[in-house]
């Protein structure tokens, strides 16, 4: 199985921007597709974006489109999320996963992914 470690999480004002890393280790990282997560407190857990195992595919959830950007590096086992033009709503939890099985296809459900990271946190001040 693949361990998965978040680091990059920490306060930013609003309008600003963030890297977040996801380092994977234990397993071949190009054996899976990746997501990102994201836990606000008192709600749900949501889809932040997903990319294959060669990054040649990737999607978005709405809330953040245009201005995040999923990306990974094989060679250094280790999946990014950049984050532009952060909102106080985008305060939260951040977890990164990995769904084995079918690497070339990406999914938003969470069920899917069978590994995850204990997260980092990222909070938007106004």
């Amino acid at each position: 199985q693949v361990q998965l470690v978040e680091s990059g999480g920490r306060l930013v004002q609003a309008g600003g921007s963030l890297r977040l890393s996801c380092v994977a280790s234990g397993h071949t990282f190009s054996d899976y597709a990746m997501g990102w997560f994201r836990r606000a407190p008192g709600s749900d857990r949501e889809f932040v974006a997903a990319i294959s195992w060669n990054g040649d595919s990737t999607y978005y959830g709405d809330s953040v489109k245009g201005r995040f950007i999923i990306s990974r590096d094989n060679a250094k086992n280790t999946l990014y999320l950049e984050m532009n033009s952060l909102k106080p709503e985008d305060t939260g939890g951040y977890y990164c996963a990995a769904r084995p099985g079918s690497p070339r296809i990406i999914t938003v459900q969470a069920h899917m992914y069978d590994y995850w990271g204990q997260g980092t946190q990222v909070t938007v001040s106004s």
